[in-house]
Formats: C-alpha cells, sequence, structure tokens
C-alpha cells in the first residue's frame, strides 16, 4: 500500500508552533532547525527547489512581522477586554490564527502543495478558526472570539475588517471542474461582520464601511455604507402567580 507520509503532521504541528515564536523571536539556531525541518518535509512530499521556496520565504518574515503589528494593534483598539499589546501576542486565539494564516498564506504563493493546509488545520485544531491560506487579507483585520470562523479559499478581505464568532465566508456548491473560479465573496474596507452570519457566492461583494448583524445568511452583493440585520420577534410575559 502507497505510504501518505501521515506522520508529517505532528512533525507540522511542531514547525509551525517554532515558525511563530521565531517571527516574534528570531534565534539564528531556531532558524536553522525550522529551514532544515521544511526540507526534509519537502523531500517526503516531492516539492521541487525547496532551498529556494525557503530562502524566498525567510526573505518575507519582516514583512509578515509588519503586518501582524497591524493587526495586534487592531486588536487592541478594538476590543475593550484587551488590557495591553501583550495580551493580544500572548493569549488570544484569533491573532495567533491570523498569525499562521499569514505564514501560511506566503507558502500558498508560492505555490507550496500540502505544507500551507496542515499549517492552517493545525491552527484550527486548537483555536476552531478556519482559516484558508489561499484567502487575500488586507491590513489591521481582527477576529473577536473567534471560534467557529470559516473563511474560505478565494475570499478577498479589504483592509480594517472585523469579524466576529460563526462567520462563514463559504461558497455555494460548484462542479469540481470549477474549483479555480472565484467561488467565495468580497469583503471591502471597514466592514464589521457580527456572530454567526454566513455570506455565500464568488460573485458577493459587502461593500466598503458596511455592517452585517448577526445571523444574517447574505447571497447577493451589498451596496457600500449598508446596515444589514436579521429581525426576529421576541415577546417577554410577565409571570403569573409564579407560572411563566
Amino acid at each position: 500500500m502507497k505510504n501518505y507520509n501521515v506522520r508529517l503532521r505532528e512533525v507540522m504541528e511542531t514547525f509551525t508552533k517554532r515558525l511563530f515564536y521565531n517571527l516574534f523571536d528570531p534565534q539564528e539556531s531556531e532558524t536553522l532547525f525550522l529551514k532544515q525541518t521544511f526540507l526534509e518535509v519537502a523531500e517526503k512530499l516531492s516539492i521541487a527547489n525547496p532551498e529556494t521556496i525557503w530562502e524566498t520565504f525567510e526573505e518575507q518574515f519582516p514583512a509578515i512581522r509588519e503586518k501582524l503589528d497591524l493587526d495586534a494593534t487592531s486588536f487592541l483598539k478594538n476590543d475593550p477586554a484587551s488590557t495591553c499589546i501583550e495580551e493580544v501576542y500572548l493569549a488570544y486565539p484569533g491573532f495567533l490564527a491570523i498569525s499562521v494564516y499569514r505564514l501560511s498564506h506566503e507558502l500558498f504563493v508560492l505555490k507550496v502543495p500540502i505544507i500551507p493546509r496542515m499549517m492552517s488545520e493545525y491552527v484550527h485544531g486548537i483555536t476552531g478558526i478556519d482559516i484558508h491560506p489561499g484567502a487575500t487579507i488586507g491590513e489591521a483585520f481582527y477576529i473577536d472570539h473567534g471560534t467557529g470562523i470559516v473563511i474560505g479559499e478565494t475570499s478577498i478581505i479589504g483592509n480594517q475588517v472585523k469579524i466576529y464568532q460563526g462567520v462563514t465566508l463559504g461558497g455555494i456548491s460548484v462542479a469540481k471542474s470549477l474549483a479555480s473560479t472565484k467561488r467565495h465573496p468580497t469583503i471591502e474596507d471597514n466592514v464589521c461582520i457580527y456572530a454567526n452570519a454566513t455570506i455565500l457566492g464568488g460573485d458577493i461583494v459587502i461593500g466598503a464601511n458596511s455592517t452585517i448583524g448577526a445571523n444574517v445568511w447574505i447571497t447577493q452583493s451589498v451596496p457600500e455604507n449598508s446596515l444589514v440585520t436579521y429581525q426576529t420577534e421576541i415577546k417577554i410575559r410577565p409571570k403569573k402567580n409564579g407560572i411563566r
């Protein structure tokens, strides 16, 4: 039977964790370990030109760090519960998920197979946040709480976007032959999407400066500066003789 190298899952968990740490506290010995691990995994997966890929990837570390510092500042700005920037770096699962996304995305752009997905699935497992490495996400991205968020492969997210728990940026089912087409929505700058909203479809655009309320289901584009809400009737009745 064919060997599918399933033990690499554990190797990539360690690699991803230490890559995240090294991005913020770079050490020569650690960088050497990460490079060697990447080359060994690439060999097992028959990935061509791994040395060149790693060198190009490593050159992007300062730029990735700059983007993440902007993301962290957005967390501090938008979350009233955050007490300091250190808390964001050390304790926020949303920031960890974004960090691994930005690292895996660079490898995805370099057309590295499998490895970016293993990285994203590792952080998905520990945060409950599923961001495909192929998604395109702008500056100062903010995730609040985060559990249950799904961001599909061809999603495009602008700058200063805020997303709450349970949000899905998904695709409507298409034939396998259409896998290379845009299947997930575009979210323009300064959009806020509240908990459990679902936005589906590759031709859907949520216009800049819009607010998408909780629990809405969207399959058509929304103009700029819109407020989209889902209304339900709630009745509160007084108790009578202790019986509801």
